[in-house]
């Protein structure tokens, strides 16, 4: 018989191996080299966290303000408008003599040609009617912070108003608001308060205030307004939504408190442009009438501009008033969204 024929060996047989001397790595194992960088990822951000904890924590608005006296640009606005807001509170005090008074020491010596200068009674001389102007200088102050601060207020709550309104319902209500703040803004801001001013059948110092404030609120409604569509889809208002909350609460408890940072910023922005816009109208002759109120615009209007070549003077201290503290505000309100912004940080 023929020996059987046998299949060639391919390779050695496996050898048995016993499943209990096997060790399976758990699910989710790192190298020991990743492991060991986790652990100290672990660590740092625990004791990070341990410091955070026993230092308080940093709220927003101690991060804000840390950073804002950081900024040496806003230290020196912030400077400014302290030093213009006590001067005109403390007017009456600080003004040497009362600015609607005619002295006969000023007077005497007073023609078109020749206004007196300065003296050791009167530090920047007389205006052109023998008042000190040093005082009016002074009084003016409180006129043009009063008259600032009151249009930007008034702008501030009828575009909070206005935006708050087309952020919160959209659709056509949002439509409607917005092509009427569009066709406003399409106007430059002097040329509107100047028509505005020429609907009053007499102007002063209330046309003023009016006219200043209805030329902002389109810059407070439109800024309002895109704050509030970006918190309509957030996160808190959506898990809002789904509790059930009615809109008005979720209006005014949940998107208009976080969508005023911006709006409080661009405030004090404004506060520079509603000086400048106010001292213009005065200037042209479209402020208020009373020549006894002291006030910037006025009296470069008024006195600096008639009495230029025989006085300068009389120009040039209103004008550098009135740009050094909108420089004060433009500087302050830029630092302020700098601090409060990331998006706006150096």
């Amino acid at each position: 018989m023929s020996d059987p024929i046998t299949r060639p060996v391919v390779g050695t047989p496996r050898e048995s191996v016993d499943p209990s001397a096997v060790t399976e790595k758990p699910e989710g194992s790192l190298p020991r080299g990743l492991d060991r960088l986790g652990e100290r990822k672990r660590a740092r951000l625990e004791q990070l966290a341990q410091a955070t904890a026993e230092k308080g924590g940093v709220s927003l608005v101690r991060d804000a303000l840390r950073r804002l006296r950081r900024n040496p640009t806003a230290m020196v606005g912030a400077a400014i408008v302290a030093l213009f807001v006590l001067v005109a509170i403390f007017a009456p005090l600080l003004a040497p003599h009362d600015p609607a008074q005619r002295f006969d020491e000023l007077t005497k010596n007073l023609t078109v040609d020749n206004i007196p200068g300065a003296s050791s009674d009167f530090p920047l001389g007389s205006d052109p009617l023998g008042r000190d102007f040093l005082s009016r200088m002074i009084h003016g102050s409180r006129q043009t912070l009063f008259v600032g601060v009151l249009a930007t207020l008034i702008g501030l709550i009828l575009g909070v108003l206005v935006g708050a309104i087309a952020g919160a319902f959209g659709g056509w209500v949002d439509n409607i608001l917005m092509r009427f703040t569009d066709v406003m803004l399409a106007l430059p801001a002097l040329l509107l308060a100047i028509s505005l001013v020429a609907l009053a059948s007499r102007s002063s110092q209330w046309t003023v205030i009016l006219a200043v404030a209805i030329v902002n609120v389109p810059i407070f409604a439109r800024l309002l307004r895109g704050s509030m569509l970006a918190q309509r889809e957030s996160d808190h208002v959506l898990a809002a939504r789904a509790l059930g909350v009615k809109r008005g609460a979720i209006v005014l408890r949940h998107m208009l408190p976080n969508a005023m940072t911006a709006v409080i910023v661009q405030a004090t922005l404004t506060l520079s442009t509603a000086i400048l816009e106010a001292a213009s109208l005065s200037f042209l002759g479209l402020g208020d009438p009373d020549i006894n109120r002291a006030e910037w615009g006025l009296m470069l209007g008024v006195d600096g501009q008639r009495y230029f070549e025989v006085r300068p003077e009389l120009a040039y201290f209103p004008a550098a008033a009135i740009i050094v503290v909108a420089l004060g505000f433009t500087l302050l309100g830029e630092g302020m969204r700098e601090a409060i912004d990331p998006k706006s940080r150096r």
